[in-house]
C-alpha cells in the first residue's frame, strides 16, 4: 500500500470516528423521562389549562385560533397579585397551548439571574438536568434539540432566558397550517359558477358573452346564478357558438 493510499485510510478512518461520536453524543431525551427543570418555575410541558390555573390563579387565557393554538403570558415582576416567592428572578412568562395542553413555555429573566450568560446558562441546564451540553448557535440563541423536545436559551434585555417547546406539537400546527393552505389554494383553483340567460319562451339558457343572447327580446330573459339553477327550472342549455345540421322542434338560436 503506498504512501496516498495509507493517508486516504487514515482520514476515512477518522471521519467514521468522529461520525460516530457525534451520534453518541445526539440528545435522546424524551420529555416525559427528563426530571423537573428548576428554571421553569413548576411549569412542564403537557400541563391542562387547570393545571396552570392550579400554579397560577391569576392567569388569563386568550382566545384559541383556528389551528387550536391558544397563548397566554404572566408578568410575576409587575403584577402584585403574583407570590414572587415563586418566581424568582423571573420577569416574565409566556405560555403556548395546543388543544388545551401546554406545548411551549418561555421565561425571561431578569439580570440579576445566576447565570448571567447564555453559554453560562446552556451549561447549567444541561448540568442539572442530566442533559448532554451539545448546545448549537442559531443566530443569537442556543438550542439543544432532542427526542421530543427542544431548548433555546438567549439574551433578552441583559438577562437570560428560557423557551421549551414540544416538537411533536410544532408538527401537528405545521401540518394543520399546510392543510389550510392546501384548502385555500383548492378553492381558488375552482371556478365559481358563472350566471346564465333564460329564453322564457323556449326554456334554454345562454352563457352571458353568447352572441345569439342579443337577439332575445329584454321581456322574456329571465336570469338564473348558474347553469344548475337553470337546469332545475327546466331550462336547456342552447347550442351557443355551434351551427345546427339537424331541424328544431324548437326555435333555433338567435
Amino acid at each position: 500500500m503506498n504512501y496516498r493510499k495509507i493517508v486516504a485510510v487514515f482520514l476515512f478512518v477518522l471521519a467514521c470516528t468522529i461520525l460516530v461520536a457525534g451520534q453518541d453524543k445526539t440528545c435522546k431525551a424524551k420529555w416525559a423521562d427528563l426530571p423537573a427543570i428548576a428554571e421553569l418555575s413548576g411549569f412542564r410541558l403537557g400541563m391542562t389549562t387547570d393545571q396552570v390555573k392550579a400554579r397560577v390563579p391569576q392567569v388569563k387565557f386568550g382566545h384559541t385560533n383556528e389551528f387550536g393554538i391558544a397563548k397566554t403570558s404572566i408578568n410575576p415582576d409587575f403584577d402584585p397579585r403574583i407570590d414572587k416567592t415563586n418566581f424568582a428572578d423571573v420577569r416574565t412568562v409566556s405560555l403556548d397551548f395546543l388543544d388545551g395542553s401546554l406545548s411551549a413555555i418561555w421565561i425571561g429573566f431578569e439580570g440579576s439571574f445566576k447565570w448571567k450568560s447564555a453559554e453560562e446558562f446552556a451549561k447549567g441546564v444541561s448540568r442539572e438536568s442530566s442533559l448532554p451540553d451539545e448546545w448549537t448557535t442559531r443566530g443569537r440563541s442556543l438550542q439543544l434539540t432532542c427526542a421530543d423536545f427542544q431548548l433555546s436559551v438567549g439574551m433578552i434585555a441583559g438577562g437570560p432566558s428560557l423557551r421549551v417547546v414540544d416538537t411533536s406539537a410544532e408538527a401537528t400546527v405545521a401540518e394543520r397550517r399546510q392543510a389550510k393552505e392546501d384548502e385555500t389554494e383548492a378553492a381558488a383553483a375552482v371556478p365559481e359558477p358563472s350566471p346564465v340567460i333564460g329564453y322564457a319562451s323556449h326554456k334554454i339558457f345562454y352563457p352571458p358573452d353568447c352572441p345569439s343572447l342579443k337577439s332575445v327580446p329584454e321581456k322574456s330573459r329571465v336570469p338564473f346564478a348558474n347553469a344548475a339553477d337553470a337546469e332545475k327550472a327546466g331550462y336547456k342549455p342552447s347550442c351557443c357558438g355551434c351551427v345546427d345540421t339537424k331541424p328544431r322542434q324548437s326555435v333555433p338560436d338567435l
